[in-house]
């Protein structure tokens, strides 16, 4: 059977041989990937790199390779948003398992490692600010997943089904999907150290994660109802943006995916904190030495 080759509309490669928007080249790639939203936390990330070996910056998607304890890795912006994470994982799978000088898809694939670092509001009260919050379970309200052929397989249709349920959930909004982390990543990363959650990936920051400043919500009890919402003896922990795509389509894949959040507000209790970046600063460390 002939493998699948890629049209060039579909899989846009630039000029020099890079990938369209990340415009990185295949051969800068490494297994172990650290993921970021805010393009300026590269530079945090990549001051606790032994070397550094390359830097490229298109839009806002900032990457820093170099080694971390003698071995290879990198760190990728990805911006803020679940649309921005289907760019970003699909660019990097196809530097990995696409031949760019054929255009056809490699016979043996390459499973990446990936730990998107992000800050999160928590749901719970007892989420105190700072806590870490690992992806255990990732609920995506964006519905990017649900673009893609394979969705079911990799989704918690019981738990979806509950949490629509409960929430009596909006036809006119996409359909959640549920989707576990890599088990033994999640394992890797955390520990006593780290909560275990079930987090949302909302398709926006504020009215999609019910906040309301001008404009009137479409549903203002929506919040409430999820915070009340529980599955199997566990509560929605977090409200983030991009953990389900990564979670979701890192499986369909078959890359090993989680995201680790420092909490900066907790919405139960209406309190925040700006000056959140010592935190992860921590945060960082610990899941550098721990990938």
């Amino acid at each position: 059977m002939a493998n699948k080759i890629i049209p060039e509309s579909e899989l846009i490669i630039n000029p020099d041989g890079s990938i369209f928007h990340l415009h990185l080249l295949p051969e800068q790639l490494t297994d172990r990937i650290i993921l970021v939203g805010d393009p300026a936390r590269v530079d945090m990330v990549a001051s606790y790199f032994d070397t550094k070996t390359f830097e490229v910056s298109s839009r806002e998607f900032h990457t820093i390779g170099g080694t971390y304890g003698g071995k290879p890795i990198m760190c990728l912006s990805h911006g803020i948003g679940p649309d921005n994470i289907d760019i970003v994982i699909t660019e990097l799978d196809a530097l990995a398992n696409v031949d760019f000088a054929t255009r056809e898809v490699r016979p043996q694939l390459r499973s990446l490692t990936m730990v998107r670092i992000g800050t999160s509001g928590a749901l719970q009260p007892e989420l105190s600010l700072g806590t870490p919050v690992i992806a255990e379970k990732s609920i995506g309200f964006d519905g990017v997943l649900n673009y893609y052929a394979g969705r079911d397989s990799v989704a918690d249709l019981d738990f979806e089904h509950a949490l629509c349920e409960h929430t009596g959930w909006n036809p006119l909004w996409a359909k959640p999907y549920v989707v576990d982390a890599d088990a033994e990543l999640v394992a890797r990363i955390g520990g006593s150290d780290m909560v275990r959650g079930n987090t949302i990936s909302a398709v926006g920051f504020y009215g999609p994660q019910g906040r309301e400043v001008r404009l009137p919500l479409s549903n203002p009890d929506l919040n409430r109802r999820i915070e009340e919402f529980e599955y199997r003896g566990r509560r929605i922990t977090n409200y983030e943006m991009e953990s389900a795509p990564l979670a979701g389509l890192g499986r369909l894949m078959g890359h090993r995916c989680m995201t680790v959040c420092s909490i900066i507000a907790n919405r139960f209790k209406t309190e925040a904190n700006p000056n959140y970046k010592q935190g992860i600063r921590d945060l960082i460390g610990v899941v550098l030495d721990r990938i």
